[in-house]
């Protein structure tokens, strides 16, 4: 019984971070921010679906330290579609904990809306750990995990990302 009643209480925690901004200028995210390498487009097969640019106060990335990730996408797609995607390429990078991936797969559910062309969706590597989610209204949600943090971004910039040219282009490194 007190398995259960800790399981629930993680699950609240980690769900209670939803808020929404009401007075917010999406500029201010990159505000002091120098963008890293330059930016890159995300293709499959022959469909553009997003552009991502790296953005560090130093204009140099480093993984324990604050940077935005902006993905400006190039097709309608859905939130729940995203979410998915998203831990998938989590998993091919080799995250193996099912019920932790499950509990990320709701929140970025809840989180991530339905995007159309030409739509920002930011997301915050915080001082902290967490990261946070916005668009060009605000806040969209916030998962209070450095774990999370730590796999999510490896997406696009860490060492076993699918697409290792998209996070040499990011991250200006010559090939």
């Amino acid at each position: 019984m007190i398995q259960v009643k800790l399981g629930v209480f993680t699950l609240l925690m980690l769900f209670s971070c939803f808020v929404n901004s009401t007075s917010f200028d999406v500029k201010n995210i990159k505000n002091g921010m120098t963008q890293v390498g330059q930016t890159a487009r995300m293709t499959y097969l022959f469909w553009d679906v997003y552009d991502i640019s790296l953005y560090t106060p130093n204009g140099k990335y480093e993984p324990l330290a604050p940077f935005v990730l902006q993905l400006t996408y190039l097709r309608d797609l859905s939130g729940i579609d995203i979410a998915q995607r998203s831990l998938e390429e989590m998993e091919k990078q080799g995250f193996q904990n099912e019920e932790i991936g499950q509990v990320w797969l709701e929140r970025m559910k809840r989180i991530f809306p339905n995007v159309k062309s030409n739509y920002s969706l930011y997301g915050v590597r915080t001082a902290s750990g967490t990261t946070q989610f916005y668009n060009a209204e605000g806040l969209l949600g916030e998962i209070e995990d450095p774990l999370f943090t730590k796999w999510f971004f490896d997406i696009w910039l860490g060492s076993k990302t699918s697409e290792p040219k998209m996070r040499r282009t990011l991250l200006g490194v010559k090939s």
